[in-house]
């Protein structure tokens, strides 16, 4: 029994998957407000499965990129967890989830690329073959630099149509589809370690510069 979160966009997603499928998922009504949501979610998600922790045997958590507070979030609670229960803890680049609905859905044939929202008017992008496996990235930049006419899942496309022309869904990640990339073997597996691609905001002051 795999538990699946991924906190690297406004909303926080869980699911659990048997092996054969999703058997219960759950979002956050609200965005933002990662840390007081997933721990809720993530009870209510094993309640709805009928699961104690206790029977689960891995965890697939989203790396990003995202923001530092809401990975931090996710990343800290799948290491606790997997310390916890004894249990493997398997990464998934939050772009490979979007890339392999996307495939799966038939939203998009051929190559493609997925972008989402990095704020600061920025895109995190990557680039995948017509099986939604990664091939680029991913990078962060303005639109304008990595734009693109040809097919764009995510919310990143979504914002900025002058960028991307053909943007398409899905939006967000969501953890239903990182639990089956990791089953189906269908993204890259890596470290539970968070995918910033920039410095985070809060940083440790530096000395004082001396008086001359």
């Amino acid at each position: 029994m795999l538990l699946a979160f991924d906190t690297a966009s406004p909303t926080v997603t869980v699911a659990v998957h048997d092996g054969n499928d999703v058997v219960a998922a759950h979002q956050s009504e609200e965005t933002m407000r990662h840390g007081e949501q997933l721990a809720p979610l993530i009870e209510r998600t094993l309640a709805e499965a009928a699961l104690r922790p206790a029977e689960l045997t891995a965890i697939a958590v989203g790396t990003g990129p995202g923001p530092f507070t809401g990975l931090r979030v996710g990343l800290v609670t799948a290491r606790t967890l997997g310390h916890v229960l004894g249990i493997p803890i398997h990464g998934i680049c939050s772009l490979d989830a979007l890339a392999v609905q996307a495939v799966q859905a038939g939203t998009v044939a051929g190559r493609f690329e997925v972008a989402t929202d990095a704020r600061r008017k920025e895109v995190y992008l990557a680039g995948y073959d017509g099986e939604g496996r990664r091939i680029s990235g991913p990078v962060v930049d303005k639109p304008a630099a990595v734009a693109s006419n040809g097919p764009v899942v995510g919310e990143g496309a979504a914002l900025y149509p002058d960028a991307f022309s053909d943007a398409r869904g899905p939006l967000r990640p969501s953890a239903e589809w990182i639990a089956v990339a990791v089953q189906q073997g269908r993204a890259e597996i890596l470290p539970p370690e968070p995918l910033y691609l920039r410095r985070p905001d809060a940083e440790i002051p530096r000395a004082p510069k001396p008086v001359s």
